[in-house]
């Protein structure tokens, strides 16, 4: 992941929009274990938001290839910054605030050093959430109906 992020190309956003995407999905206990084995390397940190909100669920009509918002979603929202200025950010589905958080202090982790503990732990979870993902697809694409067949 951390080539990756040095090869991308673009700053990194690519890259670390798919450390985001992993951490917000990974299992939460995991998530919230790693996040204190790199607490204490990171030193004071000083915590700019942790709340609880909505935010709108944008989906695209593929049909006419049109954004429309489907409605509102609970999430927890925390925003940290370390005193060397970097900060760290997250964001789940759902009121645990100890679970953004997490996530935030690994974000932070990462745009500090990328230690090879957030390395490892995110090969697991993405290998872990493709399997799932594979597997949700299957048991959809078993429910699906050609209607040109009928």
């Amino acid at each position: 992941m951390l080539e990756q992020v040095r090869a991308s190309g673009d700053g990194g956003a690519t890259a670390h929009a798919r450390l985001l995407d992993t951490l917000a999905r990974a299992e939460p206990e995991r998530l919230k274990a790693l996040a204190g084995e790199l607490l204490p390397g990171l030193g004071p940190i000083e915590v700019l938001q942790s709340r609880t909100g909505l935010v709108m669920l944008p989906m695209r009509d593929t049909v006419k290839g049109t954004d429309f918002h489907l409605g509102e979603v609970l999430v927890a929202e925390a925003h940290i910054r370390a005193p060397s200025g970097e900060e760290g950010y997250g964001m789940v589905v759902g009121r645990d605030l100890d679970r953004a958080m997490a996530m935030a202090v690994v974000d932070l982790a990462a745009a500090i050093d990328f230690p090879p503990a957030i390395a490892e732990f995110v090969e697991r979870e993405s290998e872990r959430l493709a399997a799932a993902d594979s597997e949700t697809l299957r048991a959809t694409e078993a429910t699906r109906v050609n209607m040109e067949t009928f």
